[in-house]
């Protein structure tokens, strides 16, 4: 099974000086019209510290000059290996218009002030289900998740305020390279790689927050080389 990709050009010139713009141009063209289902689902990929990798799709909630935000629970297989190893890779699959974006970084927890403020402004089944759901662990059967969901229903029924659950929150990748790929013809794909300079990766507790700092002030403060790479 094989496509014949039949797109532009996309050239160096046509690239915004900073990722983070350029991502936002992508981002709007596959978003409007109705392109793409769910443009900003997002294949999030974390290894454990022996290098075991796992992957799963999670929805992209904000993404700005400091980086990329999901959420999830802290105690799910992702947000274990993500306290054990910070290293991350997102991948934006936008087939439809013959376009990937991929992202290589550090994830950070976001503040507790950021993921209350999410939380929020999810819908209140949701909210439920976060409490509900001890994400990545066994459980015996589905009727026991909906039990769990219907006795918190009826503890906290629609209007009544949700508490954020202690272990769930957001994470952000803070990227180290980011890379634009559109599909042509013959394999002749054009790769437009970011690569953050002037900055080390983050390692883990501490340095992570101050990592953060160090990558998230601002488009200002990074500096990027573009790599072309074969396709």
């Amino acid at each position: 099974m094989r496509e014949h990709y039949r797109s532009e050009d996309f050239t160096e010139r046509d690239l915004s000086a900073d990722p983070m713009d350029q991502f936002a141009r992508w981002f709007r063209q596959v978003a409007v019209g109705g392109v793409l289902h769910e443009p900003n689902a997002m294949i999030v990929s974390t290894a454990t510290p022996d290098g075991r990798p796992s992957s799963r799709t999670v929805l992209l909630k904000q993404y700005d000059d400091r980086g990329f935000v999901f959420f999830t629970n802290y105690t799910s297989r992702k947000g274990r290996e993500l306290a054990a190893n910070p290293y991350v890779s997102l991948l934006f699959p936008w087939h439809p218009m013959a376009r990937q974006v991929i992202v290589t970084g550090s994830a950070v927890r976001v503040s507790r002030e950021e993921t209350v403020g999410y939380f929020r402004t999810r819908p209140h089944g949701s909210q439920l289900g976060a409490w509900a759901s001890a994400q990545s662990t066994v459980v015996a059967s589905r009727e026991e998740l909906v039990s769990r969901y219907e006795e918190l229903a009826a503890r906290y029924p629609e209007g009544e305020k949700v508490p954020v659950p202690p272990d769930w929150g957001g994470f952000r990748v803070i990227p180290q390279t980011i890379e634009f790929w559109q599909g042509h013809g013959n394999r002749l794909h054009d790769r437009l790689r970011y690569v953050r300079e002037g900055a080390e990766d983050a390692k883990g507790g501490e340095e992570r927050e101050g990592a953060e700092a160090a990558y998230g002030e601002g488009a200002e403060s990074a500096r990027w080389r573009v790599e072309r790479l074969c396709p």
